[in-house]
Formats: C-alpha cells, structure tokens, sequence
C-alpha cells in the first residue's frame, strides 16, 4: 500500500539558517531567551512532579544546554546538522526533551515516532513548542500590511486537540497536552522580530509571502503600536507541550 509524503511547508535550508543565525544573535549582550528558559523550567518541574530521575537523557534543541547540564543529558541540536525527520542514534534512552523545534518539522507525526522508537521502554518523552494562539498581534500586523491580498508569513501551528491525536498517532501511552501562555511587551514591531530573529523563530515557510516593501512595513509598524497602550504592546506566546510513555 502506498503512502503519500507529507507537505512541504517549511524549508530546512531556511531552518538550519534560522538556528545558525539565531546562535550567533546569542552571543551578544542581554540577548533574549525567555521561551528557551520557560520551557527548560517547566521540564524540570514536570520531571519533579513524576518523581522522574533519568538515568540516561536526550535533550534536543537547548542551545543554552542548562537543561542538558541538569539532567547530565546528551545534546543534539539542529543547527550542528541534526535533522529530526530522520531516525534517532541507536542509542536508548529513559527521558527525552525536545524545546522549541517540533513546530517546523514536515514530518511532525514522524518526528514523534522517531522519538518514541528511541525510548527505552518505561521511558518518557516532553515535547515543548510554540502553539497556535501564538503571536496574535504580529499576524494582525501583517494583515494589516498586506491589505486585501494577504501573504503567507506565519506558519500554521499545533493546537491542544491536534497535539493529543498526534502522540497518539505516534503510539505513546498515557498521552498528556496543555498549553500555557506567556506574554513579552515591546516597544515596537521591529523589537518584537528582533526577539524572534534572536530567539530562532523567524520564517522557514518553504512559500513566504513577498518582502514587505516600505509602505506595508509602516502600515505594520503602525497597526503594532496601535494595539499597544502608553508605547508598549503586549504580545502572547502559547507554549504547547506534548508527553507520553513508551510501554
């Protein structure tokens, strides 16, 4: 029986670029990591709450390797080339973490039996990434910009419902979904895309709209400060997390 390819909806040239670019931007002084750290906190607290002390971890996508460090994991991270459509070393692990990459994968079902297939049985996986919900003020700056003819510039993202058919579709058990908000201000438009940019969350849309020219641009910049009060607007980032055992 055939099986038909999933869509191509993101580029990884674009994303091994968007990964690279966003470790460099690292680099610099105060450079922006909220959602990395939240997400790294919340694994640690989940992994409290189980009462779960992995003996042998896998952490995919912390490029500040703090939870790595932690928990005395392996690291595999997509911007040294690791691609997560593809099969996992052989190597079995007890607890896998993977923070903020799942959402621009092609294959995300896959992707998930991948890690599934390298647990060891018993074992626990947590997948955190940015959710639908997300960034609600800079898809109405972009309508705005684009008008009547609105380009495609924000990826489509994983909602709560969509996460639990997923990891059963990937065959964990004991499947568990939520999602928590949680919101930054900025000062403007500009300084909301250099936090992604930095943060590694610019598009890698394998069909992007067109370069905003001048006139969109302010027409964004404008609806952004326009949404705000007393020069700040408020923006939400949906954190959606997915687990599962593997039996």
């Amino acid at each position: 029986m055939a099986t038909s390819s999933p869509p191509i909806v993101f580029t990884p040239a674009r994303r091994l670029a968007a990964r690279r670019r966003m470790l460099a931007l690292q680099r610099r002084p105060g450079a922006p990591r909220y959602l990395i750290e939240d997400m790294i906190e919340d694994v640690q607290e989940r992994l409290g709450f189980l009462r779960v002390a992995p003996e042998r971890a896998l952490v995919i996508g912390d490029w500040t390797l703090g939870l790595a460090a932690a928990l005395a994991a392996d690291v595999l991270e997509p911007a040294a080339g690791h691609d997560e459509e593809r099969p996992l070393p052989a190597a079995r692990f007890d607890f896998i973490a993977s923070l903020g990459t799942l959402d621009t994968v092609n294959d995300l079902p896959g992707a998930l039996v991948h890690l599934r297939n390298t647990l060891e049985p018993g074992g626990l996986m947590i997948a955190s990434f940015l959710g639908a919900g997300s960034l609600p003020q800079l898809r109405a700056a972009m309508l705005a910009a684009d008008g009547e003819r609105p380009a495609p510039r924000l990826h489509p993202m994983v909602d709560v419902r969509a996460g639990g058919q997923l990891l059963q579709r990937a065959g964990f058990a004991d499947p568990v979904v939520d999602s928590r908000s949680l919101s930054a201000s900025f000062r403007s438009l500009d300084g909301l895309v250099a936090d992604l940019r930095a943060q590694g969350l610019s598009s890698v849309l394998a069909r992007g709209g067109p370069p905003l020219d001048r006139a969109a641009l302010e027409r964004a910049r404008a609806a952004f400060a326009a949404a705000g009060e007393d020069g700040r607007t408020v923006e939400r980032f949906e954190i959606l997390t997915l687990s599962g055992w593997r039996r």
